[in-house]
């Protein structure tokens, strides 16, 4: 090899791993003293954050979240609802028609920076919509850290989504996205994405707030409380601690979380119950018969934790607050904000679940969801699935606890709306279709995951991931790193056609031939997804007998699964559309025989993959 070659050679090399480069995280330290007029629906705040650049890169601008811009009219939130109709969010319009565009302008989410200073230099600034653009005067090298400074107030909204004053369940303030928030900053640069309504993105961080507010009213958060006898609500020996306005300071910390949300109301009740070996729950909420089911909730909620921590991996934080507060339900650091009126206790349960469940999978592995919604509302789905069904059985068994979302895949695949899960969160046209690709398919993806490589092989894989990716930033480039290298599998293409398209699997039963003492099958791939095939017969003596037909392209077939042992067959190239092979059992052997007893495979037609021999 000559000379030129050989330094071309590890000029490549070398700019392959300055593009990769090693992984980092950047941390910001919150320093907060909020001042709340209750009376008037706004709130003064100062704040420092001291902001730490592991990156190894020199960053001459910082960029900051106002998400409270967002409730306007006219706002970039209020276009899209507008300009998507029926087909849009309906929380966020009535009879098609954006209820932003109807905010009283005294009413109007507002987060008006005063000033913002580094290291108590001034800086200049530019608020674009939700997003402030912060021009540093002394660029921030690798590795080191700077102090900012900042004054600004706040108009606080009605609420229409998420946050805001006076929801329909009458809470006088969700504090959600309300102070202006550092963006995140990683290899794909930095996460200023509009907010549009839908999800967030933030890097980890300490907090210290302190929130004066009018001295009757009782504060739930995700956080440790500092000074609980000093307030209402947290301590029957609580003396609260007003000033000459008549305000009580609320102190609050927490540690090494992506937010830092409250909310405020008077009629408050607070309860507490401890996991055991787990997080101390607090529960708060307006008690009433119309949220009576909060009480009957709290040992599922128990148990929810404790099979969360055994089938992925312990909750990290010492507390959790189930908060009533929101339009729906929302995760957020060590806390949710959710509706608290639940009709059954099932749904009432549902909804801590599916919330509760984010703290996991978001807030504990912090994917960003802006770009990626499906790695954490699809991963936080198939949990809910699994655990619904453990915590409120079906009456009528059914063979796997994904039977729901399977079916409602099915149904909507037939309304030709789809939309690819690799779309970014806000850029989806359709919002059902959004649902659908971010919720559904998003647990359909770990569904079909288990179907191929096994399902104790994708619990080691889930655990692994938590294990390796709690507390960072992981992508599914990451995920699926780890789901490769414990199956042995190339999965790379699965994840291919069930991110990025809209393709779907479809296999058939197409033709039988019986013998004396063999009968001879023929399956057909009438869709355009290629998946491995798992096909069982039934025996008249009611024994049931499974094979495995492997799909080349996973290099490696599964060893395992939820059936027991089965036979390994040849190998179906990708490439054919039919697959022949012969079974050593006569007509009047069989009872019933076809692909996916187990009802995982999410095969869009699954009527022709059974076949009755009568």
């Amino acid at each position: 090899m000559n000379k030129s070659l050989v330094l071309l050679f590890f000029l490549m090399a070398a700019l392959g791993f300055a593009q990769q480069g090693p992984y980092y995280q950047q941390f910001a330290k919150y320093k907060m003293d909020i001042d709340v007029d209750a009376a008037g629906f706004t709130y003064n705040g100062k704040q420092t954050i001291t902001y730490t650049n592991n990156s190894p890169d020199e960053l001459k601008v910082v960029y900051f979240h106002l998400y409270w811009n967002a409730f306007k009219p006219g706002s970039m939130m209020d276009q899209r609802v507008a300009s998507q109709g029926k087909n849009g969010d309906s929380r966020l319009q009535r009879n098609g028609i954006s209820t932003l565009s109807t905010i009283p302008k005294d009413q109007e989410g507002a987060q008006n920076i005063h000033w913002i200073k580094q290291n108590d230099k001034d800086l200049k600034f530019e608020i674009q919509e939700t997003i402030m653009k912060v021009e540093l005067n002394t660029p921030l090298q690798p590795n080191t850290s700077t102090t900012f400074t900042m004054e600004w107030d706040a108009v606080i909204p009605e609420q229409i989504r998420r946050a805001g004053r006076n929801n329909r369940e009458g809470i006088d303030m969700t504090m959600t996205q309300w102070y202006p928030k550092i963006a995140e900053y990683d290899y794909d640069g930095w996460a200023t994405f509009d907010y549009i309504g839908r999800e967030f993105h933030a890097p980890f961080a300490d907090f210290e707030v302190n929130i004066k507010i009018d001295k009757d009213y009782i504060i739930g958060a995700g956080g440790t409380l500092m000074n609980e006898n000093e307030v209402r609500g947290y301590s029957r020996n609580a003396v609260v601690k007003a000033d000459d306005q008549n305000k009580a300071t609320w102190r609050w910390t927490a540690k090494n979380i992506l937010d830092f949300a409250w909310a405020a109301d008077r009629d408050y009740t607070v309860e507490t119950f401890t996991v055991p070996d787990g997080p101390k729950i607090y529960y708060v909420y307006q008690k009433s018969e119309k949220t009576s089911h909060w009480e009957t909730s709290k040992p599922y909620v128990t148990k929810f934790f404790q099979l969360m921590n055994t089938d992925l991996g312990r909750y990290i934080y010492p507390s959790y607050a189930f908060v009533q507060g929101g339009d729906g339900g929302m995760e957020y650091g060590m806390a949710t904000m959710m509706l608290g009126e639940g009709r059954t206790l099932e749904g009432l349960v549902g909804l801590m679940v599916h919330e509760g469940g984010h703290s996991y999978n978001q807030q504990i592995l912090a994917t960003n969801e802006s770009m990626r919604p499906w790695l954490d509302e699809g991963f936080t789905s198939y949990y809910d699935s699994k655990i619904m069904h453990q915590l409120f059985p079906p009456e009528q068994p059914v063979p796997n606890p994904f039977m729901s979302s399977l079916q409602s895949y099915r149904n909507f695949t037939k309304r030709g709306l789809e939309e690819p899960a690799v779309w970014l969160g806000d850029h989806h046209d359709h919002g059902t279709a959004y649902s659908f690709a971010t919720y559904v398919k998003g647990e359909l993806y770990l569904v079909q995951l288990g179907y191929i490589m096994g399902e104790e092989t994708l619990s080691l894989v889930m655990k692994e991931f938590y294990n390796q990716w709690k507390l960072k930033h992981p992508t599914d480039r990451d995920f699926l790193h780890i789901a490769q290298k414990i199956s042995g599998m190339d999965l790379k293409w699965f994840h291919h056609y069930w991110i990025n398209t809209t393709k779907t699997i479809d296999y058939a039963v197409k033709h039988v031939e019986h013998g004396e003492n063999t009968t001879t099958i023929t399956l057909q791939n009438k869709g355009d997804v290629p998946m491995p095939v798992d096909f069982s017969v039934l025996t008249r003596d009611k024994k049931l007998v499974h094979y495995q037909i492997p799909l080349n392209m996973t290099r490696t077939w599964k060893s395992e699964d939820i059936y027991g042992s089965f036979k390994t067959l040849a190998y179906w190239p990708w490439t054919q559309k039919e697959y022949t092979f012969t079974i050593p059992y006569g007509k009047d052997e069989i009872s019933a025989m076809g692909i996916d007893f187990s009802q995982r495979l999410a095969d869009v037609d699954p009527e022709d993959n059974i076949l009755e021999i009568k």
